[in-house]
């Protein structure tokens, strides 16, 4: 790994060096296109105002052109927490996640299959590529329940003007309501961005790490104890299936796992191209500016990821066990950890039709992909080739958007997936908003989990022979904006669609099966500064197919706001989410797997929280009560009402959280 590491970063360096060696070559600067508008550094960029306190701060992401800003918004907490409002979880800061809504995972070739702790791992093509006309840092402190803490840090700034980096730090750890259920994660992320004098060369480095630590307890092992307030007031008191009736320890100094989840992830890109075409500049008295129109781009990008997966209980408890998993005659200590590494070379060439118009390109590409996995005694090796293509155009006058990209993998491990995804967008008017039409279609392998090869077999006891999944999805979206209204509906067809049938064994469905899903969303303006906001959706599935979901999913917000005092951005009011009882999916801890049940419907009370938001310049604060709906008068009166995230693990009574986001300009 080293080695590769050092290898990535020399060619980083030795095209930076070269590129700057070759200062009589014009350079282009973004992918996969700009215009001479829309230069790797925009002039605000280029050209201070004299205002000593302000700065210009854009950011776009590693395969779009557009720029953005930084959102000032304050109305949404959501925005700024890693889990979605959408998203169920298992009563802990950092526990696992999963959608109510249906979202299969739509990504052929290879696949791991441990996807329960994604919200908190940040995804590789999400790294913003950030230009600042001076340095700028952001801090962010969200302090909740029993110690639970949240540290975001950011920095960016120019070395140069055409040379940029960013550092970024996460931290989440949270001790639990309940016993067993301490989180502990951490991410690491760096990426720099180079182009050269004059547009005609792009470098774009990425490395990052996230570290994932989950306490696992199995649930609680009766639920009728919650309902003994006198004994169990102190949910941490309820005892639980698994981490052993001895651990008592709920402190937020400690971050050992002692039973659970321990995943660790590395990731390193490395993405080059070089463009050919018309060169062109702007002089003015004191400075040249360059542009460039490419016809070609030659595009290199390498990337080394690792994976290690581990599931460990060094305080077993048989009984747990036994009910969860039917495991008799256990050792002492339990310890499951697959490792993969995987390389991918990828080379494109893209063709700019309309060189006045480069948001139009077709792009060509063909890649060669190594996997190695360590399974201890086992440690094989595949290869994977695939190739791909993508055609992209945005018209002159902005009213059509389209999309068709395709990959297809050739011969190896993967042999055989694909994935088609087609996207068209209508801009009808400035009254009538926009409608987007978008088609995909992925055909994938089975994840590895689901392989005889992987050491979570010995949990994982179910068929091992699947086909592959095949998923259609057919969307519609239209966008009033000046009504403050979205309309949305999926059509989903899943065939030889594999899950989870119970804690240990896994499924195929070889018959087809549909899920319809809705989306509504709409800001209605009440009065000045009286705002409802509402987000709905309707889900409908075909009879017996092996997924639940609730029919209906909402979140209502009713809020004073508006700004005051020239600097005072305010929002605060009441928060509300609410899902129609379903036969909510199971959680199996040693495979990290969310699994479905068809014994116990959960009928939970509307989530409520009421909260501030405030802004002043770069400072915000969020303050926010959450889990109003558990209080009870009796037997006793307290916040013991809790909703159930699964069949055996509730969420948190009533807790006061506390966040603070502040941003410097040095």
């Amino acid at each position: 790994m080293l080695r590769i590491i050092c290898f990535i970063a020399f060619l980083f360096v030795g095209s930076v060096l070269f590129a700057q060696f070759r200062g009589n070559r014009s350079i282009m600067q973004n992918m996969p296109s700009m215009s001479s508008s829309g230069g790797t550094f925009k002039d605000t960029l280029l050209h201070r105002t004299g205002l000593e306190d302000s700065a210009t701060i854009l950011y776009r992401y590693l395969d779009t052109v557009k720029f953005n800003t930084l959102d000032s918004s304050v109305s949404d907490f959501y925005k700024r927490w890693p889990v979605p409002w959408t998203n169920v979880f298992l009563g802990n800061t950092g526990s696992a996640t999963k959608s109510y809504l249906f979202t299969p995972l739509l990504k052929a070739g290879w696949d791991h299959g441990f996807h329960s702790y994604d919200a908190y791992i940040p995804d590789l093509y999400d790294t913003k590529f950030y230009n600042s006309t001076r340095p700028y840092s952001q801090l962010a402190y969200i302090l909740g329940p029993k110690g639970e803490q949240n540290i975001n840090v950011l920095h960016t700034q120019n070395y140069r003007r055409n040379l940029s980096f960013t550092f970024r730090f996460n931290l989440i750890n949270a001790p639990g309501i309940f016993k067993n259920q301490k989180t502990n994660h951490s991410n690491l992320h760096f990426n720099t961005w180079y182009t050269g004098k004059k547009k005609r060369y792009n470098a774009f480095f990425i490395v990052s790490s996230a570290k994932i630590g989950a306490t696992e307890n199995g649930g609680i092992t009766d639920l009728s104890l919650m309902d003994n307030t006198a004994s169990y007031g102190d949910r941490f008191n309820l005892p639980t299936n698994l981490g052993g009736s001895n651990y008592k320890s709920n402190s937020f100094l400690s971050s050992t796992i002692y039973t659970g989840n321990k995943y660790q992830l590395t990731n390193l890109l490395f993405r080059h191209h070089y463009d050919v075409g018309k060169k062109d500049s702007v002089v003015t008295d004191s400075s040249v500016t360059y542009l460039f129109y490419p016809r070609f781009r030659f595009q290199h990008t390498v990337q080394f990821n690792t994976y290690t997966f581990e599931y460990a209980d060094v305080n077993i408890d048989t009984a747990g066990y036994r009910k969860l998993y039917n495991l008799t005659n256990l050792p002492s200590k339990l310890g499951i950890k697959d490792y993969w590494q995987t390389f991918t070379n990828e080379a494109a060439i893209y063709s700019y039709p309309d060189i006045k118009n480069q948001l139009q390109f077709l792009k060509v590409a063909a890649a060669y992909q190594t996997l190695h996995a360590d399974f201890g005694t086992n440690q094989p090796s595949f290869t994977n080739a695939f190739v791909n293509g993508e055609y992209r155009n945005k018209t002159k006058n902005k009213k059509w958007d389209m999309e068709l990209a395709g990959t297809l993998y050739l011969a190896g491990f993967n042999g055989g997936d694909y994935s088609v995804i087609a996207s068209l967008k209508r801009l009808i008017g400035q009254k009538l908003g926009s409608l987007t039409l978008s088609f995909q279609n992925v055909n994938r392998s089975p994840s590895v989990i689901h392989d005889d090869m992987s050491n979570f077999k010995k949990f994982n006891i179910g068929n091992t022979s699947f086909n592959k999944e095949n998923i259609t999805v057919a969307s519609a979206m239209y966008e009033l904006p000046q009504q403050r209204l979205v309309l949305g509906a999926k059509y989903f067809i899943a065939g030889n669609y594999i899950y989870f049938a119970d804690y240990t064994t896994a499924d195929q469905e070889a018959t087809l099966f549909n899920v319809l899903q809705l989306q509504l969303q709409k800001q209605f303006r009440i009065h000045k500064h009286w705002n409802w906001y509402t987000e709905i959706y309707l889900q409908q599935t075909t009879p017996n197919a092996p997924v639940h979901l609730p029919l209906v999913l909402t979140r209502n917000r009713f809020a004073y706001e508006g700004l005051f005092f020239k600097t005072l951005s305010l929002s605060t009011g009441v928060e509300m989410r609410y899902h129609t009882p379903y036969k909510a999916d199971g959680f199996s801890p040693v495979l990290g797997q969310f699994f479905l049940q068809n014994q116990t419907t959960v009928k939970n009370l509307p989530d409520v929280a009421a909260y501030v938001h405030f802004r002043v310049r770069t400072f915000y604060l969020f303050l926010r009560a959450e889990n109003l709906n558990t209080i009870q008068f009796t037997p006793n009166i307290g916040f013991f009402n809790n909703n159930m995230a699964t069949p055996l693990q509730p969420t948190p009574g009533y807790f006061l959280r506390f966040g603070v986001y502040w941003g410097f300009i040095n």
